[in-house]
């Protein structure tokens, strides 16, 4: 069962302490949103980091039923949970991309999992594992065109491509994806821009003419798939869009671009109490209370995600109000004045939600601690439940 407080737009399981609700008919919607801006180009449902902190698993299997046929991960550790969840080749291709020495290239390639390349080291440690196995893999040779991460520079290029394709000669991998990643793409008209899409096509140029011929090319994240058409390529990389957040809130709002917010987060009053004018409250009493008023107990604090930095200035929903986070949030809760009002112990308390009924919104949040969206909704712990709802049955 839910409760819902007086304005109907916080739901709460009931019992409860706090709860992070995914709408996964939200998450549809986003997608199919982002296909009609991709056109002819494929689309990449990116779900690490538990899909943002929505339950990777949960979201792969939803973007999988709608028709997306690549999922991305960062770490092999996450490409594999997915494997293990039962998303098999033949549903998605998997990408991971963030390898370290020693990692566990025989897993992956025994799971048909796709893996990204950006230097030499990582091709010998691949190819070892191929012959170790007999499995031959899938490669995305990644380019650095100006992000300064991961990715292989441009002097380097001819060699990791000479070298990949004598592993390809030899049958140990074939070279499917040619790719890169924008540095600046959420700013438009940033001199970047312009200088990464040349640089791309240098590097594709570069790989065609010495004989890749890749299954997919990809270089756009979330903002240049809403704003960059030039870049969509073979397929684009759908983060943060996906998730119904706007990775360009300076062009617009999520609703502009026909998406919306996935996540909820809610809590549930522990306490309510009168206190008198001058009471400290929370650590260091760096909130003292103005006159007589009610605090309300809120409790989630930084070991469930909620920012240290929200101290003071993190804004929440009571009883259909907003309210601002009074005095420092603790690991495990925060205070806010609710001005003489007095809501029964258990009202739920709305962190954030799509915003369509006047809550707060995973934006408002990170403008109220000098951050993104992304780090909001990604930084919710394991400590805080998820609740899907609007699920396909997949």
């Amino acid at each position: 069962m839910t409760t819902a407080n007086t304005t109907g737009t916080a739901t709460l399981t009931d019992g409860v302490r706090a709860e992070a609700t995914i709408d996964l008919a939200a998450l549809r919607g986003n997608l199919a949103a982002l296909r009609e801006r991709t056109g002819a180009s494929a689309l990449m449902a990116v779900v690490k980091a538990d899909a943002y902190g929505h339950g990777a698993v949960r979201c792969a299997r939803e973007a999988v039923a709608a028709g997306v046929n690549w999922l991305g991960t960062a770490t092999p550790e996450e490409a594999l949970a997915l494997r293990a969840a039962g998303i098999g080749p033949e549903q998605a291709r998997v990408l991971c991309w963030l390898w370290t020495p020693g990692g566990p290239w025989q897993q992956v390639l025994r799971a048909g999992i796709d893996v990204s390349v950006s230097a030499l080291w990582a091709l010998a440690e691949l190819v070892r594992a191929v012959r170790e196995t007999g499995v031959p893999g899938r490669v995305h040779l990644k380019a650095d065109t100006g992000l300064g991460r991961n990715g292989c520079q441009p002097r380097d290029w001819p060699e990791l491509v000479a070298a990949a394709l004598r592993a390809q000669a030899e049958g140990l991998i074939e070279v499917v994806g040619l790719w890169s990643h924008f540095a600046a793409a959420d700013e438009p008209g940033h001199p970047s821009i312009q200088a990464q899409l040349d640089g791309f096509a240098a590097a594709l140029g570069y790989a065609e003419q010495a004989g890749v011929r890749p299954e997919v090319r990809h270089l756009a994240n979330s903002p240049a798939t809403l704003l960059l058409p030039q870049s969509h390529y073979d397929l684009c990389r759908t983060g943060l869009a996906m998730y119904g957040l706007s990775p360009v809130p300076e062009v617009g709002a999520p609703a502009d671009f026909g998406l919306r917010p996935v996540m909820s987060l809610t809590a549930r009053l522990a306490l309510v109490k009168t206190v008198p004018g001058g009471h400290g409250v929370s650590y260091g009493h760096h909130y003292v209370t103005p006159g007589e008023t009610t605090l309300g107990l809120v409790p989630v604090g930084y070991a469930d995600g909620i920012p240290r930095h929200a101290s003071g200035s993190g804004p929440v929903q009571v009883a259909g109000k907003w309210r601002t986070i009074a005095g420092r949030v603790a690991m495990d809760q925060f205070v806010v004045d609710l001005g003489g009002d007095t809501p029964e112990v258990g009202e739920p308390v709305l962190l954030f939600g799509p915003g369509g009924n006047g809550e707060p919104t995973a934006e408002d949040w990170g403008r109220a601690c000098g951050t993104l969206s992304y780090e909001i909704v990604t930084r919710i712990g394991a400590r805080v439940p998820r609740r899907y709802v609007g699920g396909s049955g997949a």
